[in-house]
């Protein structure tokens, strides 16, 4: 049954946080200790900071510890992801402890985290979102429309560089990896006239002056999940599944969940241009996704409405309604590519 107005909505959240909360109280009495697996880099290392507080604030007993990890897509900086086999290389190594029972959750940025998880484990919770969209960054410029004609401009991401070169094809968009400090530090060396990051962490890592302004949705889609961070858990650790529940957002869950239906769909990774991205709107929640070429020649859009508890399937008619106009074929170039 669709929820018909917002109160009733609230009204469901409400009791739901309630259940998950009493069902939390039932194992508290239990002293235990949580452990959390993160990346290295200081914004993961932010995250997992977040997410300890978080559950800190529900329980102040609670005893958690952060175990930082190296991964794979952190040690290989030379080649562009999508040569070397995309995010999925930021949480295998994390995956590897949950499995291993070396830790109890895994604290990701949303936007990195497979659309498949693997056998025995799945997405616990999400926490509430920061700014989805994509900043622009330059020491010269201050938007994307003052830069001139050959001007290089940096970015690891193909869906960035889709929608970089629809707007702008006269620009030399070059790849860019490394964590936000050593991007910014390339920056500062002159080896680019502008980059572009994500907002969410900049702000978090309190380099929000280096912002020099934020792309609209109308000029850069964000990722599916840009801006939240998602824990992952075992499937059958009921515990800290009640546990993980209790700081779970439910709007950044709903409008992920739609997100992220979109990828499935399409088999979308970071190989080929997807964004897609939804909010909620009174009683409803509107989706918008693109598939795109990498040169930006050709750009597929999708935009649709429906209630706050069908995010998924309007997930996947946004998807349909992609592959109707023509994406289909855009992807399975850029597979045999």
């Amino acid at each position: 049954m669709k929820i018909r107005n917002k109160r009733e909505r609230n009204a469901k959240i409400k009791k739901s946080k309630s259940k998950t909360l009493k069902n939390y109280q039932k194992i508290k009495v239990m002293s235990r200790k949580l452990r959390i697996a993160t990346r290295k880099s200081p914004l993961a290392l932010w995250q997992a900071n977040f997410v300890r507080q978080s559950l800190e604030r529900i329980d102040r007993d609670l005893q958690i510890e952060i175990l930082p990890m190296s991964t794979q897509g952190d040690r290989i900086l030379e080649s562009p992801l999508a040569k070397i086999g995309g995010k999925g290389l930021f949480v295998k190594e994390l995956e590897k402890a949950l499995l291993q029972d070396k830790a109890d959750i895994a604290v990701h940025s949303m936007k990195d985290v497979p659309m498949e998880f693997p056998s025995g484990l799945h997405l616990a919770g999400i926490c509430e979102r920061e700014d989805p969209s994509d900043a622009f960054v330059s020491n010269k410029f201050r938007r994307l429309e003052d830069m001139p004609r050959g001007s290089k401009i940096g970015t690891s991401s193909l869906r960035r560089q889709c929608q970089l070169s629809f707007l702008r094809p006269d620009l030399v968009i070059t790849d860019l990896r490394g964590n936000v400090g050593t991007r910014l530090l390339k920056l500062d060396e002159g080896n680019y006239d502008a980059i572009v990051l994500a907002t969410a962490g900049l702000i978090r890592l309190k380099h929000s002056d280096r912002i020099s302004s934020r792309l609209n949705f109308r000029e850069c889609l964000p990722a599916a999940g840009q801006g939240a961070v998602g824990i992952e858990s075992r499937v059958d650790d009921r515990d800290t599944q009640d546990i993980i529940s209790t700081i779970n957002h439910d709007a950044t869950a709903t409008c992920v969940l739609a997100e992220r239906t979109v990828n499935k769909w399409l088999q979308g990774s970071c190989q080929v241009p997807i964004a897609s991205y939804a909010e909620l709107y009174k009683n409803e929640i509107r989706l918008r996704a693109l598939v795109g070429r990498v040169n930006g020649t050709q750009i597929v859009r999708s935009e649709h409405s429906d209630g706050c508890d069908l995010a998924g399937e309007l997930g996947v008619k946004v998807a349909k309604d992609l592959l109707s106009k023509g994406a289909g074929n855009i992807l399975d170039e850029l597979r045999n590519a």
